[in-house]
């Protein structure tokens, strides 16, 4: 009896497994098509065969389109993407100079990447997508409000400026930097990064 439990439960592990896997290859073919061809430009049939499955492998993990779009912003929020960056912020350890500057120096380094591309590319669709789908703007307005709510934690409200009102500018200077840099780095210095985070957060941490 035991045996036949320990067989069963071994099956359910492997189906799980392939599921996620399953799951996972489909998230990172959205992540890639979505960006390079915007996501009404890559069907989920695209989708599938990017990630060497059918469309049938779609419709058993994801209701539909923004079904998956959601589940990479998921993903996203599990990565903690957008906030990374004020975490260096946050080392008490050092003088609040030296945060700001090494802030920058980690923004302007994370900027170089792919992966950075990728997403600037990403969150633009996502808002597109959002501002035309009402039911799927709904969810990425509270991604972006999960983000706003990690980074206006441990901020002092000085002043009368919220803790809220200062996560609110600290994601535009963000996201609003990244897409100015990665479309004309020449003229638009990644290391502003730090002198933003300066202007709006000097008197708020400790």
């Amino acid at each position: 009896m035991n045996g036949r439990s320990t067989v069963g439960g071994s099956k359910g592990g492997r189906r799980q497994e392939r599921r996620e896997h399953t799951r996972s290859a489909l998230l990172g073919a959205a992540q890639q098509l979505w960006a390079e061809r915007g996501i009404h430009g890559a069907s989920l049939d695209d989708v599938a065969a990017a990630a060497g499955l059918t469309k049938g492998a779609v419709y058993s993990n994801f209701a539909g389109k923004t079904d998956l779009l959601l589940a990479l912003l998921e993903r996203y929020t599990h990565d903690r993407i957008g906030t990374e960056v004020c975490d260096e912020l946050r080392d008490t350890e050092r003088p609040l100079e030296e945060r700001f500057e090494r802030a920058g120096q980690a923004y302007a380094a994370r900027l170089e990447t792919e992966d950075a591309r990728l997403l600037a590319l990403l969150l633009v669709e996502f808002w597109l997508y959002g501002m035309r789908d009402f039911a799927a703007g709904w969810r990425i307005s509270d991604w972006y409000a999960e983000r706003r709510a990690y980074i206006a934690r441990g901020l002092a409200e000085t002043d009368d400026v919220s803790s809220h009102d200062r996560a609110t500018l600290v994601m535009a200077l963000d996201f609003g930097l990244a897409f100015q840099h990665l479309l004309d780095p020449d003229r638009v210095d990644a290391k502003l990064y730090a002198t933003g985070m300066r202007m709006v957060l000097e008197h708020s941490l400790p």
